[in-house]
């Protein structure tokens, strides 16, 4: 639970003149407090006078108190709190209660602080402040009925009751029992049913327990009961939309015609427009937004992106740079989408300059490889390599990345043995990490090192038994070299059982049918993989089973439609090569 950071301690001469009854401060001058907001202890009434107990300072309680405090002034808070509370239950005096609670509160002891309050309550019945943070650690602790009769007495003495409810509300969403949580607020609730803020408490409650159309009655309620409530539109259009999303937002657009000045409740509407998609509407509302705020950076930022995500990309780029030039955004990250913008207008030296900006912040690392990315795009190998090299891991993920993008480049230069380089040197500082054992194999494969490439693989699968990509990786690579056909078979079975979805395993289904002479099996998964993903790999195997079946002019267009697309690639090319010559 949340403990409150501090209290106005009394002082000891104070307390010592507690215990031999000298006479109480007037009621004027008592210090107002109210329960806990945010972690403090805040102003609500002015305590009433006090009875005070006729007892004895004794020795033993001078001791305590002199252990209290200087426990508390040298940092032990739980010893104080318990000097404190074993000082209040031997004085019975409220003041030395109210600081045994104050100190056990701040220990975060939890069964010390209830037993505190408790007694404090005893001993000071009038203190709205010792009722109320009684009422919020039994509830927080989950202890429902104990709390129940406190509430109830609360509620019918407290005029302003609909802002108890809504405390309520914070106070019971701490109790794991959700369903009891929301049965015990219903049963407190049913002499209130004219107060908005108990349905509006209900309802929240209702979302919390699994209860969607409870929620949506009660919120519904709520608005009835008020509405011109902010919240109370908010949470009756958030239920409505899980059933009714076009509903939802003619509530909401209803609500703004008659209160076009509600701020919150146009950001509101503005998101469920996005997430529904209506972009144009939604941008509408955002550009409405920075009309009341000008100098909104992420008002103008949100525009931007929904202009991006339109298509938009000039509209995009100016409200981007109106946004980078409003005051307290964020930019860095504008910057960033500025670098995105140009990419996807492939204007690559414009977007290396935004990316080249952002010198610090949660965009750097990102913004570091898509530099990479760009310079490696643009044939700078060397440039990008280097880019990577001085780019900072903030985690043993990012350096696993970096490793496997550098490996990336060098591949997709032809420098295989390079790339297997540095795939066994990031091996060294990470043995474990799957993708690079994985990666490794394969760039071990292509250099037809299978020794090194099944040990990998082997591994692989010993640290990750149900990586299916691993076993169809080991069979297939015994089926491209047709050899250990059997084996194979096994091990693209058992990866097509642990991801039968996956287009490159049922591709090695069909191959490996192709290797067994069922044809008939293999062009069923071949053109099921085909249909999934038109990769030129399998654009090549499912030619070449057409072909040996006979069906030439089949596999023909698979291979030249395939080609048109995929003019490089160089396994499509040997196959349509290796039947047309």
């Amino acid at each position: 639970m949340i403990f409150p950071t501090r209290i106005l301690a009394l002082p000891l001469i104070l307390l010592l003149a507690a215990c031999a009854n000298t006479p109480q401060k007037s009621p004027d001058q008592a210090p107002e407090a109210d329960v806990t907001h945010h972690g403090r202890l805040e102003q609500i009434a002015p305590e009433p006078k006090l009875d005070l107990p006729d007892v004895a300072l004794t020795d033993r309680m001078l001791y305590e108190f002199l252990l209290g405090d200087i426990a508390a002034q040298r940092g032990r808070p739980e010893l104080a709190a318990q000097a404190y509370l074993d000082l209040a239950q031997t004085s019975r005096d409220p003041r030395v209660a109210r600081r045994a609670a104050q100190l056990t509160f701040e220990a975060h002891q939890y069964d010390l602080s209830l037993e505190a309050f408790k007694l404090w309550q005893e001993l000071e019945p009038s203190s709205p402040l010792a009722k109320q943070m009684l009422v919020s650690l039994l509830l927080s602790g989950g202890q429902l009925e104990e709390a129940r009769p406190h509430v109830v007495e609360m509620l019918a003495a407290e005029p302003q009751k609909g802002r108890s409810f809504m405390s309520l509300y914070g106070l019971l969403a701490r109790v794991p029992d959700k369903a009891a949580a929301l049965d015990w607020l219903t049963e407190v609730a049913k002499p209130y049913p004219e107060v908005a803020e108990a349905h509006w408490a209900l309802a929240q409650t209702a979302i919390t327990a699994g209860k969607p159309e409870l929620a949506l009655d009660e919120a519904n309620k709520s608005l009835e009961l008020k509405p011109d409530w902010d919240l109370a539109v908010m949470l009756a259009a958030q239920q409505t939309k899980l059933d009714a999303p076009q509903r939802a937002v003619t509530m909401l657009s209803r609500f703004l015609k008659a209160h076009p000045e509600r701020h919150e409740v146009r950001l509101f509407y503005a998101r469920m427009l996005l997430e529904q998609k209506h972009y144009e509407s939604a941008r509408e509302q955002f550009a409405e937004l920075l009309e009341q705020r000008p100098d909104s950076a992420e008002l103008a930022f949100a525009i931007a992106m929904i202009s991006l995500q339109m298509g938009e990309l000039d509209r995009a780029e100016q409200e981007l740079r109106q946004a980078l030039s409003g005051k307290g955004g964020d930019n860095d990250t504008l910057r960033f989408y500025l670098g995105q913008l140009y990419e996807a207008k492939q204007e690559w030296t414009a977007a290396l300059q935004h990316y080249r900006q952002i010198q610090g912040g949660d965009r750097l690392y990102i913004s570091r490889l898509r530099i990479a990315y760009l310079q490696n795009k643009l044939g700078e190998l060397a440039a990008a390599r280097k880019t990577l090299a001085e780019t900072t891991a903030k985690d043993d993920a990012q350096h696993v990345q970096l490793v496997m993008v550098d490996a990336q480049f060098l591949r997709e230069a032809g420098q295989h043995a390079e790339g297997l380089k540095v795939l066994m040197a990031g091996l060294k500082r990470f043995p474990d990490q799957p993708e690079l054992l994985y990666q490794a194999a394969l760039q071990a494969d292509r250099l037809s090192k299978h020794k090194d490439f099944e040990e990998l693989i082997r591994k692989l699968i010993k640290i990750e038994p149900n990586n299916a990509h691993a076993y169809n990786a080991l069979g297939y690579g015994w089926l491209v070299r047709n050899i250990r056909i059997p084996e194979a078979m096994e091990l693209v079975e058992k990866a097509y059982r642990l991801a039968p979805d996956d287009a490159a395993i049922i591709d090695s289904m069909g191959w490996a049918y192709y290797r067994l002479g069922q044809l008939d099996k293999s062009l069923e998964f071949l053109r099921r993989s085909y249909a999934v993903n038109p990769d030129p790999e399998i654009a090549a195997h499912l030619g070449e089973v057409l072909w040996v079946k006979g069906e030439r002019e089949a596999a023909q267009k698979v291979w030249r439609a395939s080609e048109q697309e995929h003019p490089d690639n160089t396994m499509l090319r040997d196959v349509i090569h290796k039947f047309l010559p």
